[in-house]
């Protein structure tokens, strides 16, 4: 039996529970490690379908946000 882990789920799992922690609790240095992580898993996820489909549902919406303001 091998036992695998995705690097990605692994991280989100580690995302969720960093930002779950208090604000008033968190460091310089440990809202900076956050921030290196989550652009980690940005980079990790970003060439999957699941990326693309997260990259098409933005750009919609910024999109349309944009063309919301133009008369």
């Amino acid at each position: 039996m091998v036992l695998t882990i995705n690097v990605a789920v692994l991280l989100a799992v580690v995302i969720i529970l960093r930002l779950r922690r208090r604000t008033e609790a968190r460091s310089r240095n440990d809202e900076q490690l956050t921030v290196v992580i989550v652009l980690v898993f940005g980079v990790l996820i970003a060439p999957t379908g699941f990326g693309q489909w997260i990259l098409d549902v933005v750009g919609e919406l910024a999109q349309g946000i944009s063309d919301s303001g133009s008369p």
